[in-house]
């Protein structure tokens, strides 16, 4: 049986306020253990509060290293990347002291820069301790697309961390169709995992995730029909 936990809340404030206290329990575990934390992070506005939140924390904030989850691969400047996200809502305040490994690298094609990413990755103390994903409406996480190309090695590629992803544009991808991501499997090694939806219309689309099998078509699955590691999942309306 597949290793979720689900926790609903009747309001996002709600919702919140117990991600964000779980994450620091889950951060402080981890230092405690091995005497360090990954911390892996996704962008988007459902995480932003958290991050915001835990900027300003107590925590032992130099023996946590922050990974991103995926990255449009856009210049570090432009408002559509990750890193200038994560830049802005975490790597801040006393989270300043953290260590960052980023995904982007200047002036190479996702496709050249993927083995230096890789490279970069493995650095990266593993398995990771706490990786934050969300979900869109067409049931991709990370950058984890339906159809692109390159996702069937993102999916089942077990001697890899990250992969070069060319997305299929749609509402969804916009214009950025060139991504960089964690794989699946790098994923599924995680410690713990914690899937964060909002709104109807995200629980619709993971109930009908949980009741097929079929990844390519909503790569979300190949997270949720794991077993080995898992998954908490957020929501509220």
């Amino acid at each position: 049986m597949n290793n979720i936990q689900h926790r609903f809340f009747r309001s996002r404030e709600a919702l919140h306020h117990s991600l964000l206290e779980n994450t620091k329990y889950q951060l402080e575990k981890a230092i405690q253990s091995n005497g360090e934390a990954s911390f892996m992070v996704s962008g988007g506005s459902t995480p932003k509060a958290l991050y915001q939140s835990l900027a300003t924390s107590e925590i032992a904030w130099h023996q946590i290293t922050v990974g991103m989850v995926d990255e449009r691969w856009v210049d570090r400047h432009s408002e559509a990347s990750n890193e200038k996200f994560i830049r802005i809502n975490l790597l801040n305040n006393k989270a300043a002291k953290s260590r960052f490994v980023n995904m982007k690298i200047e002036n190479q094609c996702v496709q050249q820069a993927e083995f230096n990413v890789n490279q970069n990755y493995s650095q990266l103390n593993k398995p990771f301790d706490l990786t934050i994903l969300g979900m869109g409406n067409d049931g991709h996480t990370a950058s984890l697309f339906p159809y692109a190309d390159g996702i069937e090695e993102a999916l089942k590629n077990e001697s890899k961390l990250c992969s070069a992803i060319s997305a299929k544009r749609s509402k969804v991808t916009g214009e950025f169709t060139e991504r960089m991501t964690l794989t699946a499997p790098a994923i599924n090694r995680s410690r713990l995992i914690k899937l964060l939806i909002t709104g109807k219309d995200k629980l619709d689309t993971y109930n009908r995730a949980l009741a097929g099998d079929d990844i390519i078509e909503m790569p979300v699955r190949a997270i949720l029909n794991q077993k080995q590691t898992p998954i908490v999942v957020y929501w509220a309306p």
